[in-house]
């Protein structure tokens, strides 16, 4: 899916991850276990979204667990609210 390629090069970028966007497998989970990334990086990572892609992820939306769970999740998540 070209979006997840998009969301993970985005994500390597934003965070100056030492892996490659290939690396990064869509199911795994993004914080803990999977990628071991922080609250600090899912601003991060959000705050690169809302340049790209016009539109908000708010740190109070109950669903940010959902949505933050796994590349594929937040790249689904992507392609339903973005403007551009």
């Amino acid at each position: 899916m070209a979006i997840e390629s998009e969301v993970a090069a985005l994500i390597v970028e934003a965070l100056h991850l030492e892996t490659s966007a290939e690396q990064i497998d869509p199911e795994a989970p993004l914080f803990g276990e999977g990628l071991g990334l922080d609250s600090i990086d899912a601003l991060e990572i959000a705050l690169a979204i809302s340049r790209r892609y016009g539109f908000q992820l708010r740190s109070d939306d109950e669903r940010n667990g959902q949505i933050f769970a796994s590349l594929r999740n937040l790249s689904a998540h992507i392609e339903k609210h973005r403007q551009r």
